[in-house]
């Protein structure tokens, strides 16, 4: 008797979650940032975090600055690096931003992935904000107008 073999395409599979928001930012690394080495000084990630982070709310129509207009504030309360390779002076990185889950509070984590031009990960952080009312006395939802530009990526 023969066995049936199915065979599958696996350029037609969907690798990414369906349940998530991801966002890539580049940016080249500055001679300022780079140790005499040409490393990128670790300090500097937490920046290349932050930038990527507000360009992916930017990509979703929502700026931080309008974010702070309507009285919330999203200060970090948690951030977790670590280092797997250097990123270099003039090395053209991107930044891939992904928020894995929904917020269902006043709390937002974002994963991040720094990849050089060769598609190489250097560096994977987790970074968690709190959405906090602006003096900061209390912790806010999630403002309903960004829950609902992030709604439709997490059906």
């Amino acid at each position: 008797m023969e066995k049936q073999i199915d065979c599958v395409n696996l350029s037609t599979i969907n690798t990414k979650p369906a349940n998530m928001y991801e966002f890539d930012t580049s940016i080249r690394v500055r001679y300022a940032e780079a140790d005499p080495m040409n490393v990128v000084y670790y300090g500097n990630y937490a920046q290349y975090f932050e930038v990527a982070r507000v360009e992916s709310l930017r990509n979703l129509g929502i700026s931080y600055k309008s974010i702070e207009e309507m009285g919330i504030m999203l200060p970090v309360v948690e951030l977790n690096i670590k280092y797997l390779r250097p990123a270099k002076y003039d090395d053209l990185l991107t930044i891939k931003t992904m928020i894995k889950a929904l917020p269902t509070d006043h709390r937002i984590k974002f994963d991040q992935e720094v990849y050089n031009e060769q598609g190489k990960l250097l560096t994977v952080g987790v970074v968690k904000l709190y959405f906090m009312n602006k003096d900061f006395s209390q912790r806010a939802q999630m403002p309903n107008y960004l829950k609902e530009k992030l709604s439709p990526y997490f059906v």
